[in-house]
């Protein structure tokens, strides 16, 4: 393998090993804030052991995605250096604002969080939490719009070889960031609810903690129910947007070879690659890709052979990622539906339970496949259309990338096992039992 292939293989390791983190920490910190929240207004001392209970769990999350965060960061320089050099006046800008507006802010209050349980009043305390639930997102929306920059870049131009901002709005405002936004987020949403509803399902299961678990549960259910039906019908809006900015990325996810007008989409089919065709067609629906594509049935869909080959991305990967992603999305929304009827009967519900309980990889295996969907499918394109993937990796040798992936696998794997083993740990044990009245 040459340096490009190594140092795209060590990005896509890197970056899918911190989203194993980073959507919890980004809806988990809302849940805490809400239980922080319903403490102070309400006095029931359940929501503040609810609260302890889930931020050590948090606390975990968010120290492992951080170090991997910052890695990431390290490699524009290291592995990716001519990127940096051409487009490093645009994405540099969107990664300076977020470090210092909201990683900052989030890494101050968190400390204040986390040690001033019995140095601040109450409220104070639920503000330090919101504080840090706020930067976390505030974080994220900075990082999703400097990601969409690079699938659709606006507000530029070129001048002496190398991109330069001449329109901050556009950038920070142009749809397609929007719809990034708005999805990736739900993504997080969902994922934590499912997070807590798998353990709180495992505690029910074993009938200990009932009151505290079943409370826990109706507000994972609650925030993972809202954000599926968000999810479904701004997906269906986030398509629309793909389909006008990235054709090849469209015709990619769905298998589309030839331009169509009324384009199907199909139940079932296996994309052949090589031979630019489909191995196996099944339950065609006439319209239905240009009904999502351009909210026509009758519109035309351009298919991937009038693109040329060397500026198409890779068809198979795109279009399973594409189909896991959408399959489990509408999966989620039928569980937190029938979840959402069933929220005040749990005890008595444990085959429901144990879905829950066994789930909890799915948002994960969800949210990985929307990243490689988003990523694989901007291929060959670094910043679509403008800068091309191998133009972007650094001039160093073959060796030091190999190198540096083995140490990327190595320590990211032991940093896996010790979060992993720590936050199963917790949960297994439950929480702080309640303190009794003197």
């Amino acid at each position: 393998m040459d340096v490009l292939m190594l140092s795209r293989l060590q990005f896509a390791a890197a970056t899918m090993f911190h989203f194993l983190f980073v959507p919890l920490t980004l809806g988990l910190s809302i849940l805490i804030a809400l239980m922080e929240t319903a403490y102070v207004r309400t006095g029931d001392e359940e929501y503040k052991r609810m609260a302890r209970f889930w931020g050590k769990i948090f606390l975990i999350n968010f120290a492992i995605g951080v170090v991997t965060g910052i890695t990431l960061e390290f490699q524009f320089g290291t592995n990716w250096s001519r990127y940096s050099t051409y487009v490093g006046d645009i994405f540099g800008s969107l990664l300076a604002i977020e470090a210092t507006l909201a990683f900052f802010l989030e890494s101050t209050f968190i400390a204040v969080w986390a040690f001033g349980w019995n140095r601040l009043s109450p409220k104070a305390h639920a503000v330090s939490i919101w504080l840090v639930a706020i930067a976390s997102n505030l974080s994220a929306w900075w990082i999703l719009i400097a990601n969409s920059w690079m699938q659709h870049p606006v507000g530029f131009t070129i001048r002496n070889g190398r991109a330069e901002l001449t329109d901050f709005l556009a950038v920070i405002t142009q749809p397609f960031a929007m719809h990034t936004i708005v999805h990736t987020l739900s993504a997080a949403y969902i994922l934590s609810g499912f997070f807590v509803m798998s353990i709180c399902a495992y505690h029910l299961l074993k009938k200990q903690h009932t009151t505290f678990f079943a409370k826990s549960f109706r507000m994972g259910l609650a925030l993972a129910l809202i954000f599926s039906i968000v999810e479904v019908v701004q997906g269906h809006m986030h398509g629309a947007e793909v389909a006008k900015v990235q054709p090849t990325k469209l015709a990619a996810m769905e298998s589309l070879w030839e331009t169509t007008q009324r384009a199907p989409q199909y139940l079932f089919l296996i994309p052949d690659e090589k031979n630019e065709k489909n191995l196996v067609e099944f339950g065609g629906m006439p319209g239905a890709l240009s009904m999502l594509a351009y909210h026509s049935p009758n519109a035309t869909v351009k298919g991937l052979k009038d693109f040329p080959k060397e500026e198409r991305p890779p068809v198979t990967l795109s279009f399973v990622s594409f189909r896991i992603m959408i399959a489990l999305g509408f999966l989620f929304l039928f569980l937190t539906i029938y979840g959402w009827f069933r929220r005040n009967k749990l005890e008595e519900s444990p085959g429901f339970l144990k879905i829950m309980l066994y789930a909890v990889p799915l948002p994960y295996l969800a949210a990985e496949a929307g990243w490689t969907l988003a990523e694989v499918g901007r291929q060959p394109w670094v910043v679509y259309g403008i800068m091309k993937t191998s133009d972007a990796v650094s001039p160093i040798a073959t060796s030091q990338v190999f190198v540096s992936l083995l140490a990327f696998i190595g320590v990211y794997s032991l940093l896996g096992a010790v979060a992993f083993y720590l936050i199963i740990s917790h949960a297994r044990k439950g929480p702080q039992p309640e303190a009794v009245a003197a």
